[in-house]
């Protein structure tokens, strides 16, 4: 009878390859903290947008950036709105406040990054 060996792998064959994979992993580990806290700073970023939109489509309907929660709310629904950009923002909210023809919005993100956003509006074409 032929000397029949049956085909498998070696343990240290088996070794190399769990090496191999617990070092992709330990990369991963790492780079995945900076790449979550960057998308939450993006997010934060995307909200102060959509709100800074919602100001703009006020004003062009009243020619006056608003004042009032409930408005912004009404434009904006995805958005919680503090009227209180002067104090420091809070994570998950835009805080705004309005000054004559400027607007200043503020959030914080889940990292704790604080984010403003101000904008005046143009002065009025004479007729």
């Amino acid at each position: 009878m032929a000397d029949r060996r049956e085909g498998g792998f070696t343990l240290v064959e088996l070794m190399i390859v769990v090496l191999i994979v617990a070092i992709l992993i330990a990369i991963a580990m790492v780079t995945f903290p900076a790449t979550r806290d960057r998308a939450q700073d993006r997010d934060a970023q995307a909200d102060l947008r959509n709100a800074l939109s919602a100001e703009k489509v006020h004003f062009a309907d009243q020619q006056a950036y608003t004042q009032v929660k409930a408005e912004l709310a009404a434009i904006e629904p995805a958005l919680t709105f503090d009227a209180a950009a002067d104090q420091a923002p809070t994570a998950g909210s835009v805080a705004y406040a309005v000054s004559g023809a400027t607007v200043t919005l503020a959030t914080r993100s889940a990292t704790g990054t604080c984010f403003y956003l101000r904008d005046t509006a143009p002065a009025a074409r004479p007729t």
